[in-house]
């Protein structure tokens, strides 16, 4: 009876392994593929096109050009600062003398995204301590053998016109946030696959 019940415990302690190990994939999604995130990047709304692995976002820039702007009469401006991410997909089932192959019907479509920022002293109140969440469109398809990469909104230029990115306009203080960008999107058979990247942004009202 002692050994009956050994091996019941043993089996019972196996069970549960194995329902967690399937939970984990689960949670992953139906898809038979992971979304990853190689690489998650900004630029600063002023100089669109040099992209970095952080971001020194100004919140007011003063042109000088065209007119009326000049040098002598600078015109305050907001910019939305832009991110571009790069994506590839893998198979979950790697393991085994036949992995699974990718195939085009693996191939996923992105088609929104969505922006949350948070603080590392814990002030997360979104419109009082950071910017508001905000979901985004941005579309293109991660092929089953390369990688995409894909442009969207990191920060708006209305979130520059609001608490708490509109009183650095005026104060020298520098505020570090982290914003954590979602992607979302379906592989051709019609399996919803997202992933998250973060990437660290430092507000304030930089010298132009």
């Amino acid at each position: 009876m002692r050994m009956q019940s050994l091996n019941r415990l043993v089996l019972f302690v196996l069970l549960i392994a194995a329902t967690a190990s399937c939970g984990d994939v689960v949670r992953q999604g139906r898809a038979p593929v992971f979304l990853v995130i190689d690489l998650l990047q900004a630029a600063n709304g002023n100089a669109p096109d040099t992209f970095f692995s952080f971001l020194l976002s100004d919140v007011q820039t003063l042109i000088t050009a065209p007119d009326p702007c000049s040098a002598a009469t600078p015109c305050p401006t907001f910019f939305n600062d832009p991110g571009q991410v790069t994506l590839r997909i893998v198979p979950k089932n790697i393991g085994g003398a036949t992995p699974t192959p990718v195939s085009t019907n693996n191939e996923v479509t992105i088609t929104r995204y969505h922006v949350a920022y948070r603080r590392a002293d814990g002030r997360n109140a979104p419109g009082v301590d950071v910017p508001y969440p905000f979901d985004g469109a941005s579309t293109g398809t991660v092929p089953s053998s390369a990688a995409l990469t894909l442009g969207f909104q990191l920060v708006r230029n209305v979130a520059k016109k609001e608490a708490p990115l509109v009183q650095l306009v005026t104060n020298p203080a520098i505020i570090t946030m982290i914003a954590d960008v979602t992607f979302y999107g379906q592989d051709r058979v019609g399996n919803d696959v997202s992933a998250t990247g973060s990437i660290q942004i430092d507000f304030g009202n930089f010298g132009d």
